[in-house]
């Protein structure tokens, strides 16, 4: 499979949710629709602030424990950007459909699934922020997230940006962050085995990639994925994939 370098988004893909979104990097495709804030159920009742329900369907089959813990790590991040108080006895209803993702060319993808829960985490977080965005959900910070995996090399470790199946198969430890527009650590997810040093490192890796400055260079000479930095740019990606979608809606047709 060809795993883009460049994240791809579009918004507004699905006419009957309140917001949808698609997104497309590393090799996962994700499609999220949001619905809400609408009547919660009587179970799902909170007096104060508004529930925010999550749900991850894979690329095939039906979801199990690996769902629904990714389920559980997106309810509790996502709920930390939502305005919830704002909408108390409501509902925010997320609903990830994963619709495509990398092959591991070296080992059954059956066998590796659980760690694969790692590498797409990125994706399905990213797909929600960019289909909460379109629904007009109020947020007080929009977020960016990314997958960074520790692999040996030569004697040595180096850090791998959006590691690849196979690279979370060998790797020694596999992190995600995920950082707010205010350059807020929200998200921070390991497994394998690493020392302090090494998590600084993923630390500023990942920062780097989710919080660099916004480009002040005009027109299209902006890029998304410099040659000089690791990983591509996903805080000017979000910004423009929501100033096109607003140029594309406001456009007199």
């Amino acid at each position: 499979m060809t795993v883009t370098t460049a994240p791809e988004a579009a918004l507004g893909v699905l006419p009957r949710a309140d917001g949808s979104a698609k997104y497309s990097h590393a090799g996962y495709t994700v499609t999220a629709s949001v619905n809400g804030p609408i009547e919660a159920q009587r179970r799902d009742e909170h007096p104060y602030e508004a529930h925010v329900d999550v749900i991850v369907r894979p690329a095939a089959g039906v979801g199990g424990t690996r769902e629904r813990h990714l389920e559980s790590i997106l309810q509790s991040s996502l709920t930390q950007i939502i305005l919830v108080k704002n909408f108390p006895r409501s509902l925010i209803q997320i609903v990830l459909q994963v619709e495509d993702t990398p092959e591991n060319d070296y080992v059954n993808t059956k066998l590796v699934q659980a760690s694969l829960s790692f590498a797409i985490m990125p994706a399905l977080f990213q797909t929600a922020v960019l289909a909460l965005l379109s629904a007009g959900v109020p947020m007080r910070a929009t977020a960016t997230a990314t997958a960074v995996a520790i692999v040996p090399q030569d004697g040595t470790k180096k850090s791998v940006v959006d590691p690849s199946p196979r690279d979370v198969e060998i790797a020694q430890s596999v992190h995600v962050l995920a950082f707010t527009s205010h350059d807020e650590l929200l998200l921070a997810e390991s497994e394998g085995d690493f020392t302090v040093k090494e998590w600084d490192d993923v630390y500023e890796t990942a920062k780097d990639v989710c919080c660099r400055p916004v480009p002040t260079k005009e027109g299209m000479e902006m890029v998304l994925d410099d040659e000089h930095t690791n990983g591509p740019d996903l805080r000017h990606f979000l910004r423009s994939t929501m100033e096109n979608k607003v140029a594309s809606d406001l456009h007199w047709k």
